[in-house]
């Protein structure tokens, strides 16, 4: 065993007693479930099923979603469990999901001994960057097979991992393979001395679309004459550039209403307040949007709705250095995508999007109200990279079947 992963089981085991402290903190906080606790120290909800099971790890809600198409193809075959780490992914696993849900447990040793003995896969599949060296090393333990889907390391993670190539070689090198997302997350990854990697396209390509509610987007689009525009998972210091901006075009759009969903929910009422003496209608409130005024869209789970009610869509966490967020889901739903210029995150699939057409560029705050009156007053162009980022999403439509086909040839 590599000094680097005994160091860490001594680490983890040394700070369980702390643990249960800190998770009833996150669960006053509104962050875990009360009732689920036990679930996070490997205490099952659940029995297991007879026969084949198949375990998927998606840490949060982008991981989730774009983990679906696979876990539909793998659930014709075998019972499926999914696991992740945050209640808006849970909430989405047990709406959408053809599989049972649990709450990931916590990396210490006794607690993925507990989970993998009572659930005793036959395969297990990591998304992204999930690393959790116990669980891991459980699965070795049984020699059950274990996968690495839709990889991503960046070239900072890889010089980290680097420093400690025997730890990387024990964590990574079990994998029978990893999938990766892009080239050079391919090219991270054998950097580390891995052979068993593969590119084979970015899963969230294939994800299928966001959900929509019908009734809703009518009720919304019939409250104001529109046009709308969606600033989608907003950050600090992106709200007052969108307002702005939303200023600058209702001046020649006076039914102008700019939709600002806002990462984390909770910022509603800051959002509120940097909006002046412009009309703001809330989501969470049950309001209608005010022609010329702001919605903030401070709800979970509604994106589907707003892209296809959005003429334009801005997606945030990309004008602060935050690493942009999913603009393929926007593209998916054929809304022209407006950017920032920090995509460290989603580097690669911006870059695909902005060969399709489907993606504009924002040098920085001051681009964003130009470029969404470019837009808005460009259908034919609209129509044009809603036809593109629609087209450059289905090129991948066939991988969750591909890639489930290779986990169940290898589960026993």
């Amino acid at each position: 065993m590599p000094a680097g992963l005994t160091a860490y089981r001594l680490a983890t085991a040394g700070i369980a007693p702390l643990l249960p402290f800190w998770l009833a903190r996150r669960a006053r906080r509104g962050k875990e479930i009360a009732a689920r606790l036990p679930e996070r120290y490997g205490i099952a909800g659940l029995a297991r099923p007879p026969g084949r099971l198949v375990w998927v790890h998606a840490a949060s809600m982008g991981e989730t979603m774009s983990a679906l198409g696979m876990i539909d193809a793998l659930a014709d075959r075998a019972t499926v469990l999914l696991t992740t780490g945050t209640r808006t992914a849970a909430a989405l696993a047990e709406s959408r999901a053809r599989a049972l849900h649990q709450f990931v447990p916590l990396d210490v040793a006794a607690h993925a001994t507990r989970f993998l003995d009572h659930w005793r896969p036959d395969a297990a599949v990591f998304l992204e960057s999930e690393i959790w060296p116990n669980l891991l090393a459980g699965l070795d333990a049984r020699r059950i097979p274990r996968f690495l889907f839709n990889a991503r390391l960046s070239a900072r993670s890889a010089a980290r991992w680097r420093r400690a190539p025997g730890l990387a070689r024990a964590l990574f090198g079990g994998f029978r393979l990893i999938a990766a997302q892009s080239a050079p997350d391919a090219a991270s990854l054998r950097g580390l001395g891995l052979t068993r990697v593969e590119t084979w396209g970015n899963l969230k390509f294939a994800a299928p679309d966001l959900p929509d509610d019908p009734a809703a987007r009518a009720a919304l689009a019939a409250a104001a004459a529109g046009p709308f525009v969606l600033a989608a998972s907003t950050h600090p210091g992106e709200d007052a550039p969108v307002i702005a901006a939303h200023r600058i075009l209702r001046e020649t759009r006076p039914g102008l209403v700019t939709i600002i969903a806002p990462r984390h929910p909770e910022r509603a009422d800051a959002i509120a307040g940097l909006a002046g003496d412009l009309p703001v209608s809330r989501r969470s409130r049950g309001e209608a949007p005010a022609a010329g005024g702001l919605y903030i869209a401070d709800t979970l789970g509604e994106l589907g709705l707003f892209y296809r009610l959005a003429a334009v869509s801005f997606i945030g966490g990309s004008l602060v250095p935050i690493g942009g967020h999913n603009m393929i889901e926007a593209a998916q739903l054929g809304c022209p995508v407006l950017s920032g210029p920090h995509l460290a995150n989603f580097a690669e699939a911006a870059a695909t999007l902005r060969a399709a057409g489907a993606l504009a560029d924002l040098a920085g705050p001051d681009d964003l109200a130009p470029a969404v009156a470019a837009l808005l007053d460009d259908p034919a162009r609209r129509a044009t990279m809603a036809a593109s980022g629609r087209a450059a999403c289905a090129g991948l439509a066939g991988l969750p079947a591909r890639l489930a086909r290779t986990v169940l040839d290898e589960a026993p």
